[in-house]
């Protein structure tokens, strides 16, 4: 039986930035979700994203970049048959851990330096990466032209969300894992990305040389075949 893939995006991205993965994947005869990640609050966020898992029939893939792994982390383990999950450059994080507290696992962020804050009117921040610092930090290995557009169509995250502490049932203490992430990610740093995978237990854990923190973008190819081996390990396992 083929899965429900759900890709969830993560901070200062939209759901565009799956679009290279989602043909190899809707080819290999999967349906595919390109979730609209909120950004608002870690806890809503993932409320949201069960109640998805929680209304489909049949197995169920997740994967996650960035924030969007925080999320998927707190998908209610009874919400419904995910079978696997998917960390792209994405936080799996540890009961009570905070995506803050993940990116300092290892020292090499520089994403802080990079923000711009604007106040809202509920007393909250949303934070985005400054126009011209996007390329650098966020996709240094995505053509600039394309990089120049990821700016520009940049969904922010509230600040509250990136500080907010992870539930006390990670998904990834049930399910098995797999990750994928950028040797030159300056978001998360390679090192906290390696912690994050041996903790987990992961499957398989796949570092790309010079990639940036948008390994799925620049990368494609590598994150659609990882993903459809976690979906056939979970078939050749039943």
């Amino acid at each position: 039986m083929k899965s429900t893939v759900i890709l969830v995006h993560g901070a200062y991205a939209d759901a565009s930035s799956w679009n290279g993965v989602i043909e190899p994947l809707v080819s290999a005869g999967h349906h595919v979700i390109a979730w609209a990640n909120p950004l608002r609050s870690l806890a809503t966020d993932a409320d949201a994203l069960t109640d998805l898992v929680r209304s489909i029939d049949g197995p169920v893939v997740l994967a996650g970049h960035s924030y969007g792994g925080a999320v998927i982390t707190n998908v209610d383990p009874e919400a419904g048959d995910v079978i696997g999950i998917v960390y792209v450059a994405g936080f799996a994080l540890e009961a009570g851990e905070s995506a803050g507290d993940a990116s300092a696992l290892a020292p090499g962020s520089t994403l802080a330096e990079t923000l711009k804050r604007v106040s809202l009117a509920d007393g909250g921040t949303d934070t985005y990466i400054a126009y011209d610092k996007f390329h650098h930090q966020f996709a240094a290995d995505v053509p600039e032209a394309q990089s120049a557009l990821m700016a520009v169509t940049q969904r922010p995250v509230t600040e509250a969300a990136l500080f907010e502490p992870s539930g006390d049932r990670p998904l990834w203490h049930s399910v098995p894992s797999w990750f994928i992430f950028g040797e030159l990610d300056h978001n998360i740093p390679a090192g906290a990305h390696r912690i994050m995978a041996e903790r987990a237990g992961a499957q398989r854990s796949i570092e790309i040389t010079g990639a940036s923190h948008v390994v799925g973008v620049s990368h494609p190819d590598e994150t659609a075949r990882l993903v459809l081996e976690a979906a056939a390990h979970v078939v050749a396992a039943t």
